[in-house]
């Protein structure tokens, strides 16, 4: 008999973290995210709108590209992205059309987040599960801008 070992959330949303504190490094907003595949991580990404110049250049976006192109493939079916922030709704869209089975995210985003938008966004067959180490991914962000406004006001 095989037995396979389903790793926790949890796991996969520590890499995401680790990914939200590259963006932070770089003075991106601290969002990371990391695409699993058959418990493998195979894509890493962190936002990178500052640093491309470019306003779609999210964690997710990032994140599904690299994936897409390590599968040879639009589809990420049999994945799960792992994010540290509720994704927007343009970033929901790029889940819908990527098919990602699966989306974990740790905090809510009370401002620009999916969840806002009463349509349905995500695919109908991604399952969700949300605030996956929560305290951890809303601490990093609160931080994130509290560290802004305080160098606004120096």
């Amino acid at each position: 008999m095989i037995m396979t070992v389903e790793f926790p959330d949890e796991i996969f949303m520590k890499a995401a973290l680790d990914e939200a504190q590259k963006a932070r490094d770089k003075g991106e907003v601290p969002v990371g995210a990391v695409v699993v595949c058959n418990d493998s991580i195979i894509a890493r990404a962190h936002n990178l709108t500052e640093t491309l110049n470019d306003c779609t250049a999210h964690a997710e976006m990032q994140a599904i590209t690299a994936a897409s192109t390590y599968l040879g493939g639009k589809y990420l079916d049999k994945c799960s992205l792992y994010v540290t922030l509720e994704p927007c709704t343009m970033c929901a869209g790029a889940l819908f059309w990527s098919r990602v089975d699966k989306l974990v995210y740790g905090a809510d985003d009370e401002k620009r987040g999916y969840t806002l938008n009463k349509n349905r966004i995500l695919h109908r067959k991604t399952k969700v599960v949300k605030n996956v180490m929560e305290k951890e991914c809303h601490l990093i962000i609160k931080d994130f801008f509290k560290m802004k406004r305080k160098d606004l006001s120096d």
